[in-house]
């Protein structure tokens, strides 16, 4: 019995990848250091997943920073701004791409599906010359081959590819990407005509699109692209995966009825009901790469659940022709369990992490062949008894406590329109109110201190000390560029959803579990393993301790249950959204002690939020419901003078503004310079919005400083769909990944801009006719002394 692995986690298990593009991108190490680092990590790759047994290995994908970037780079789809001259696309055109650079924005990000991964979004047109520009798939599959390893490259699929792309700038929004099928299929035949001539049997086209609501005409892509591929791949043995959810009955269809595929690979964990399609309906002859070991999450498998879906499935499909696999790429889970020293043994027993799963795939693929591991199936099933049994999994009052939010909405008593006149009464904020999203750099001193902290080389009121000397340090700077409402930088936080998971029952951490966000940034998830609730206060000390430091507001920052929830590795014993309510239930202690403590303005970041949309339309009311209700649940006790901001990040939030609406926040800061804006046309459509919002006015995740004169644009294209008296002017993002060199410029510029425009906006009302008319001319004149142009 064959077993397969659709993917595995580039970053290394101590993040030798991360540190080696930092060192990489700060000058400290050549481009030669980087290859070699990375060459390294595959190879380690390769031989594990050879040794451990697994038959179908996976190549390419690896990645230096994002997979659907390197399909861009494969196709020499280059936005014109970066001044692709044409060649093998080198890491000078890749990074900036990735980051931009000093003269020109990056590519837009956006979350990969309902995952924590980001990737880079294409920009496309029907000018784009597509070319062949980067053989990174052959050249692994050939390195893999040097190693003695025979692999199954692994390319994003075509159409997924084209669906996952947008119009490019200055092309319009309803422009067809999937008209452009015909010209990047020929650069997929020379990528599968090098692989074949380099010596491949199978390759795997990743098609996760499939598993996503779509119409006819987007279905028959799929079918034409394939049929075109079909001579091609004649020779190859053609794997089709899918993941994160199941196959519609209508695009099962298609699927299976695709030109020239040999094999075809579902999710099995977050796809039960593809089971029965497969069951009532599989083709004859082609093989099934059964996703039964989830690849999201780091519980241990049932083995023997799984393995009776397996034996079900051999009488379906053949015992020749059933492979056992992971459910998604490894790549949204931690390493490897081994590295871990600060998880207890119970713990650790219910767990597998990305190393551990590609051994379960193999004893299920080894049971299923009458070579079970008795030893192995027993220690599963008593982990499995343990983790059912264990009194540490279940706290009564907690559930009592989460069951009586039943029949309430948990609004606030007065509408949003009365509380942000009570709020600015007592806060007395200009127009155009400034402020930052929360964390400010965290220097390698800062990062060393709490390191010292936690390995207990200083003591408490040592760390209390350096802490609250960075506190007051980001205080300083704020009041010197005259910023309106304040943050405390957050120095005292490893990470926005590990630091509160770490002060409340009911979570573990690990000290390697990290999981790749994007790019070099990793997060190490906290494992939500039984019920939630708060045993003291998490924040209140220092951001009391940050406001006595200004006359100014200074919000206090908490993480969302919404974000904490799906930026977790979570229980699967229970619904998901029943641990969100324990999680809310905590975080409204804490809103209503700061509040206590004479915070009057509070941010509950919800930046994930969206990222837990289920990929099936019919699933969305269910899932912002209960979504929506734990946000309001956390803040629904306090007075209206207390402000409430909430903060999301780098997403397609159109679709869901009503619900964002329906959180009823004060004020909304959101995601806006890297999405080109798009979030500015639901308001030209027309939706109305009460509360304050302060879409980003320029990238944090890119190094280049924004000018004066582009964030005055930015300002300026926003105040022509929402009224002066609800904008905030801010960034996009938290600054924690930044240097202070970026910083501060890019914070003046903001200032400066919005004091610019605040010299010519007297009027709190939507700009409209002969008003912004005049606007219009006093922008162009400002024009005229500021040198920078933003691509339109």
């Amino acid at each position: 019995m064959a077993s397969h692995i659709v993917g595995y986690p580039r970053m290394g298990p101590k993040r030798e990848l991360k540190f080696a593009l930092e060192s990489f991108w700060d000058g400290k190490s050549s481009a030669e250091d980087l290859q070699k680092v990375s060459a390294d990590l595959r190879s380690s790759i390769w031989k594990q997943m050879s040794e451990a047994g697994i038959k179908y290995i996976p190549s390419n994908t690896f990645s230096y920073y994002d997979q659907v970037l390197d399909t861009t780079a494969m196709l020499g789809a280059v936005p014109p701004r970066f001044n692709w001259n044409g060649g093998e696309i080198g890491f000078d055109v890749y990074f900036s791409m990735a980051r931009g650079n000093a003269s020109v924005p990056a590519m837009e990000m956006k979350r990969w599906f309902d995952t924590n991964y980001y990737f880079i979004v294409p920009e496309l047109g029907p000018d784009v010359k597509f070319s062949y520009a980067s053989h990174k798939a052959v050249t692994e599959y050939k390195e893999a081959k040097g190693h003695g390893v025979e692999t199954v490259p692994v390319l994003i699929g075509p159409v997924s590819y084209l669906l996952l792309s947008k119009p490019a700038w200055g092309v319009e929004k309803t422009f067809s990407v999937l008209s452009l099928l015909p010209k990047i299929l020929p650069i997929y035949k020379e990528v599968v005509s090098e692989l074949k001539a380099a010596g491949a049997s199978w390759i795997q086209f990743d098609e996760p699109l499939l598993v996503t609501d779509l119409d006819s005409h987007k279905l028959q892509a799929f079918s034409e692209a394939y049929a075109e591929l079909e001579s091609t791949l004649s020779g190859l043995n053609v794997l089709v995966e899918t993941y994160f959810a199941d196959v519609p009955a209508e695009a099962f269809q298609t699927l299976t009825s695709l030109k020239g595929v040999t094999a075809y690979g579902f999710d099995l964990v977050r796809g039960t009901k593809t089971l029965e399609l497969i069951k009532s309906g599989f083709p004859a002859g082609k093989y099934l790469f059964a996703g039964v070991v989830d690849g999201r999450n780091i519980w241990a498998n049932d083995l023997a659940a799984s393995l009776s879906v397996l034996r079900g499935l051999e009488g379906v499909v053949g015992k020749d022709k059933l492979v056992v696999s992971t459910s998604c790429s490894l790549l949204h889970t931690a390493v490897d369990l081994v590295n871990e020293n600060k998880l207890d043994d119970e713990i650790k027993s219910w767990l597998a992490f990305a190393a551990q799963k590609v051994v379960e795939v193999n004893a299920l693929a080894k049971a299923l062949a009458g070579q079970k591991d008795e030893g192995f199936f027993s220690a599963n099933a008593a982990a499995q008894a343990s983790r059912m049994s264990s009194p540490r999994v279940t706290n009564e009052a907690v559930q009592k406590a989460a069951a009586a939010l039943r029949g309430s909405d948990h609004r606030r008593a007065t509408n949003v329109s009365a509380r942000l006149d009570a709020q600015q009464k007592k806060l007395n904020l200009p127009i155009l109110p400034t402020t930052t999203i929360g964390s400010f750099p965290q220097t390698i001193e800062l990062r060393r201190v709490r390191c010292e902290y936690k390995a207990k080389k200083i003591s408490e009121e040592e760390y209390v000390a350096s802490i609250k000397e960075e506190i007051n340090k980001v205080v300083k700077l704020q009041e010197e560029l005259d910023i309106d409402v304040l943050v405390h930088g957050e120095p005292e936080r490893n990470d926005m959803v590990e630091y509160f998971g770490e002060q409340l029952s009911g979570f573990a951490f690990t000290a390697n579990g990290w999981v790749q966000s994007y790019g070099s940034r990793c997060v190490k998830p906290p494992i939500i393993y039984g019920d939630v609730s708060r045993p003291k206060a998490m924040t209140v000390f220092w951001s009391s301790l940050a406001q006595s430091m200004t006359a100014r507001p200074m919000k206090g920052m908490l993480t969302g249950p919404v974000t904490i929830l799906n930026s977790s590795f979570v229980r699967n014993d229970q619904p998901r959204h029943e641990t969100c309510y324990q999680i809310a239930l905590a975080i409204k202690d804490e809103v209503e002690d700061l509040e206590k403590a004479g915070i009057n303005v509070i941010q509950i970041d919800e930046a994930a939020l969206r990222e837990g949309l289920p990929l099936r339309k019919s699933e969305h009311a269910f899932y912002l419901d209960w979504a929506v209700h734990s946000f309001r649940i956390t803040n629904c006790g306090i007075q209206d003078t207390t402000q409430i901001h909430t903060h999301m990040c780098y997403s397609n939030f159109n679709d869901i503004i009503f619900s964002i609406i329906n959180m009823d926040a004060d004020v909304i800061t959101i995601e806006n310079s890297r999405s080109n804006e798009n979030l500015l046309s639901v308001f030209r459509e027309g939706v109305q919005y009460d509360a304050s919002i302060g879409p980003g006015v320029y990238d944090i995740h890119s190094p280049r400083i924004p000018s004066t004169e582009e964030i005055v644009d930015r300002i300026y294209e926003m105040l022509t769909v929402l009224e002066t008296r609800i904008l905030w002017v801010n960034p996009d993002c938290g600054l924690k990944t930044r240097k202070y060199t970026e910083v501060k410029p890019a914070l003046s510029n903001m200032v400066a801009a919005t004091k610019l425009l605040r010299t010519q906006l007297t009027v709190p009302r939507r700009l409209e006719g002969s008003f912004l008319r005049h606007c219009a001319s006093i922008f162009e004149q400002t024009k005229a002394f500021l040198s920078y142009h933003l691509f339109e």
